[in-house]
């Protein structure tokens, strides 16, 4: 079974946060708590291995 990725993988740790930052932007805390979701969907989508997600989610709880 694939193991998540612990080191750091940034290609642009600073630009990505600022671009998060910026998606927030005059959203209200319910439509970014939706926009959160989503985010999350689609970049579980681009990792596809259902035993890996599973795993991402004991060690974002930990």
């Amino acid at each position: 079974m694939a193991q998540p990725v612990l080191t750091p993988q940034w290609q642009d740790a600073d630009g990505f946060y600022e671009a998060l930052l910026d998606a927030h932007e005059g959203l209200s805390p319910e439509q970014s708590l939706a926009f959160n979701a989503r985010l999350i969907l689609i970049l579980a989508n681009q990792i596809g291995d259902a035993r890996l997600l599973q795993k991402s989610i004991e060690l974002a709880k930990a």
